[in-house]
């Protein structure tokens, strides 16, 4: 069946959701249910869905469907800001084009400690094995990355790992995965960066030995000192390595960010190796 813009199934959830063509650019209906450290996140209304987000915290306090900030809207597959946002090579599926943002409130209570994983559930995107699908997450206004850890069945899932919001978009990613990698690796090392001396030194010594067995074409061995330097970063979380997510600012979750590069990495890590580049 030929895209236009909006798919068809696209537009029979949102007509059973009672949002026509033409609100587009309207917000879509959200509910939020938590229970413990999970919340659970519906996108529509009644029995029908345009996606199901669901977040599982490491350790939240505070979390409540009011202290999360939950909104979600269609985009405009072509909008010029939202394109300016996106590396080159990747593109917002026209079949999905639903820009999930949580903006938690700067006096709603809630803090977190490490990682929150995210997962995206849609039936509005067939899932393929090598699907070039990704989730991206960008801060309010600025530049998406993929943060992506799986991709799977049902229609599609989409999961990643974050330290910190705010917005979310699953996205077809064409780019080469080498570039991918070196990106993620870069990125890792500027997370790296802000740590302490003494922190420092052995983190980056995970990161060179993954880096020179990818090199050597060794991609088992890439995947294993990546899951070494999360080991550590979990080990050091909340002593000498900071780990909190405040709402109200001025949080410093260091840990949160090498946790959640490192898993991302692996999963690109992982793809290069069962479906090349």
């Amino acid at each position: 069946m030929r895209k236009l813009g909006i798919t068809a199934r696209i537009l029979s959830l949102l007509a059973a959701c009672g949002i026509g063509f033409a609100a587009q650019a309207q917000s879509l209906p959200v509910s939020v249910d938590v229970s413990g450290n999970v919340a659970s996140i519906r996108i529509g209304s009644g029995e029908h869905s345009v996606a199901d987000v669901t977040l599982t915290f490491d350790e939240a306090r505070g979390l409540s469907a009011g202290s999360l900030g939950v909104s979600a809207s269609l985009v405009d597959v072509n909008d010029a800001l939202l394109l300016a946002r996106l590396p080159a090579g990747v593109a917002v599926p026209s079949a999905f084009p639903l820009l999930i943002t949580i903006q938690p409130p700067a006096l709603g209570g809630l803090n977190f400690d490490r990682t929150v994983g995210v997962e995206v559930h849609t039936h509005a995107l067939p899932y393929t094995a090598g699907s070039r699908l990704r989730l991206f997450k960008a801060p309010l206004d600025g530049d998406f990355r993929d943060i992506t850890r799986s991709i799977a069945p049902g229609s599609v899932r989409a999961t990643g790992t974050t330290g910190g919001f705010s917005q979310f978009l699953v996205l077809a990613d064409t780019r080469g995965t080498a570039a991918v990698i070196a990106d993620k690796f870069v990125r890792l090392r500027a997370v790296a960066d802000l740590l302490p001396a003494a922190q420092q030194a052995p983190v980056d010594d995970y990161i060179d030995t993954s880096e020179d067995a990818l090199a050597a074409g060794d991609h088992a061995g890439a995947v294993a000192a990546l899951e070494l330097l999360r080991a550590h970063v979990a080990q050091q979380a909340g002593t000498t390595i900071s780990e909190t997510w405040l709402a109200s600012g001025g949080s410093s979750n260091i840990a949160g960010g090498l946790l959640a590069g490192a898993s991302s990495l692996q999963y690109s890590i992982g793809y290069q190796r069962d479906f090349g580049n």
